[in-house]
């Protein structure tokens, strides 16, 4: 009889015990249910409320950044003078995703894999992500596949340089490039091309210090980029604050014909 009621006195323990071991768990974890995580991103102190705050500013600067608007750091002299080193330009993602189509003129950002870049530089994986978040907010250099560039031609049309006047030709029709680096000739090396549908002709401003759509013409691709991998057009000067500009289409290519016939 006493055995008995010692199991008996046992069996009535483990309910109690089962529901405080139930009890702790939900304290512990609080995010297995929306109210306990809400408590837990909402109280904590003020360190815990700053660092939620900001992990949620970082995530929507890279969202932002990712897909709409994203500041590029200038590493070079390569457009000069329209843009300097260390210029952050803003570039907007959103420029080509409905329809539309860069058009001649424009100053665009694009990945030059397999068309400048044959070879994409490996990359530690710790070393890319800091870089890509740094990136993201102009903060750091972009990848070494990113470039910036001038586009001169779109598909179809004949791009040749020089006529006997030393200037740019498209479609038979000579271009005024006030953008061009003071000095620079709008090229020392010859060139006559018709770019394929689908496929960019690009340049820099500073034609002496810009490795182009020039440089890579024995190259596949024959320098030219496709549309394709660019990634948006740089459409504002960011900073510094004194040079706070927007980046206009320039004049020089709103007589250009369409291309057909141009070249034969």
């Amino acid at each position: 009889m006493d055995t008995d009621a010692q199991l008996t006195e046992r069996d009535r323990s483990p309910e109690p015990h089962e529901g405080r071991e139930q009890g702790s768990r939900s304290a512990r974890f609080p995010g297995l249910s929306p109210r306990g995580a809400w408590r837990w991103l909402t109280g904590g102190g003020a360190l815990r409320r700053t660092g939620v705050l900001l992990a949620t500013c970082i995530v929507l600067i890279l969202v932002v950044s990712g897909f709409v608007l994203q500041p590029f750091l200038i590493p070079s002299g390569s457009m000069e003078n329209t843009l300097h080193v260390g210029d952050r330009v803003l570039v907007n993602k959103l420029a080509y995703r409905f329809g539309d189509e860069p058009r001649r003129g424009d100053v665009v950002v694009f990945d030059g894999t397999d068309s400048f870049l044959q070879n994409a530089p490996s990359e530690n994986a710790v070393a890319g992500l800091v870089r890509r978040v740094g990136s993201a907010v102009g903060l750091m250099e972009p990848a070494d596949t990113d470039y910036i560039k001038r586009v001169v031609g779109v598909g179809g049309d004949h791009v040749t340089c020089c006529d006997k006047r030393g200037r740019l030709m498209v479609n038979g029709r000579p271009i005024t490039e006030k953008y061009l680096y003071p000095g620079d000739a709008p090229s020392t090396v010859s060139f006559d091309v018709v770019v394929p549908d689908g496929k960019l002709w690009v340049m820099g401003d500073h034609r002496g210090a810009s490795r182009d759509s020039r440089d890579h013409l024995g190259e596949p691709g024959g320098g030219t980029v496709p549309v394709d991998r660019v990634i948006g057009r740089a459409d504002w000067i960011g900073w510094p604050f004194g040079r706070m500009t927007s980046l206009k289409r320039p004049g020089g290519f709103a007589d250009v014909p369409e291309p057909g016939g141009a070249h034969g």
